[in-house]
């Protein structure tokens, strides 16, 4: 009976993603950061690991020397898994050690550089048997779930037509031409991988149709675009959909949409109405019906469903959000790891977070989107 403990790889100072893991890995009272490789400066990581109060002995200058100390460390000292919040280059290397090592893993998306290494990776982490998680946070959203059993439960009946987009408009300027490092990162091939929005924002919203429908793509024709000279990768696209059940789909992703903040939405419909949320107001979601007014159901609300109500924290008329969503994933991380501890079966609802094989279907996403955003004949297998 203890928090479990978290090494942490990126993240440090100036760092956007690895304060959001840090925090919602704390929210929940479950998980403790007990050390950490936060820079590829050796210096950076150590007044990193400064500002977090960390022993110094604790901090170290690679991921290497911290999963190679680690592992010598007394079991009631070391670490449990690492936290990788690098850019996408660097995410194989660290999960691969870190699981041959022993040590669980969760892994900021996307999963891997490239497709070749996510499968690597399902292979290794099956060989393992640790537990691997990717932060795909919006499936963390109590709204989300609930989206996602009403569909299971086929309450719209079967699924026809999926709408997802995720408009954003930080990047409508040559912004990494600045000292912006969230920018320069992801603007280039080398560090991101070979798309742009597509990569960043556009895995998010195919995780999330997958995730809420329950369906699988089979095929994509893509549509993607540079409007911001210089820039080497796409930074707008938009994509037709085929999925199993042989509904139909439209993904848009963009960060050259002047004005948006972070507008994730989908639309969901079937044969008897459709299901609508949004990142921007995600305490609610619309129910649309053929043969009934609209309804609005809310967060933490009578009514709703236990899937829904095991990742809400607060009484119904308070705002959760993105780190909430986020230490839904870590939480349900944390209690798969204590029952893997323990040698037992996580009870399901802690089985619910994204897995490799999420992160598998990402990569692939992303191959197949530039593969079709440059092929003549446009319709391409999944």
């Amino acid at each position: 009976m203890r928090k479990i403990r978290m090494g942490m790889i990126g993240g440090g100072r100036g760092a956007f993603i690895g304060a959001v893991h840090r925090m919602a890995a704390a929210l929940d009272g479950q998980i403790e950061l007990v050390c950490g490789a936060f820079s590829s400066n050796p210096k950076k990581s150590k007044l990193s690991g400064k500002d977090f109060f960390l022993p110094a002995d604790r901090v170290y200058g690679s991921y290497e020397e911290m999963i190679k100390k680690e592992k010598t460390l007394p079991v009631t000292e070391r670490m449990d898994f690492v936290a990788i919040v690098t850019p996408n280059h660097v995410h194989f290397p660290p999960a691969k050690m870190a699981l041959e090592n022993g040590f669980h893993v969760i892994c900021d998306k996307p999963a891997t550089f490239n497709l070749k290494e996510a499968k690597a990776l399902q292979k290794i982490v099956k060989k393992t048997g640790l537990v691997f998680a990717l932060t795909h946070n919006y499936t963390g959203y109590p709204m989300v779930k609930q989206a996602k059993a009403m569909i299971a439960k086929g309450k719209l009946g079967k699924i026809r037509k999926i709408v997802v987009e995720y408009p954003q408009g930080w990047l409508s300027t040559r912004l990494e031409a600045s000292d912006q490092k969230q920018a320069a990162w992801r603007t280039d091939p080398k560090k991101s991988g070979a798309a742009g929005a597509m990569g960043d924002i556009g895995t998010h919203a195919e995780n999330l149709a997958e995730y809420i429908t329950g369906l699988k793509i089979t095929h994509l024709c893509a549509d993607l675009h540079t409007f911001v000279k210089g820039r080497r990768l796409d930074d707008d696209g938009s994509v037709l959909l085929k999925f199993d059940n042989d509904a139909r789909g439209v993904l848009m992703a963009s960060q050259i949409s002047a004005g948006e903040e972070n507008n994730l939405r989908i639309r969901v419909y079937g044969e008897k109405g459709g299901l609508d949320w949004s990142q921007m107001e995600p305490n609610t979601l619309t129910a649309r019906w053929l043969d009934k007014p609209v309804q609005l159901l809310r967060t933490g609300s009578a009514g709703i469903y236990p899937e829904s109500s095991n990742a809400t924290r607060i009484p119904a008329g308070h705002p959760e959000g993105y780190l909430e969503a986020f230490a839904t994933i870590y939480l349900n991380f944390a209690q798969s790891v204590r029952a893997y501890q323990a040698g037992k079966k996580p009870k399901k609802q802690f089985s619910d977070f994204p897995t490799i094989e999420d992160g598998v279907r990402g990569m692939q996403f992303i191959e197949k989107v530039v593969a079709s955003g440059k092929s003549k004949s446009k319709w391409t297998k999944f």
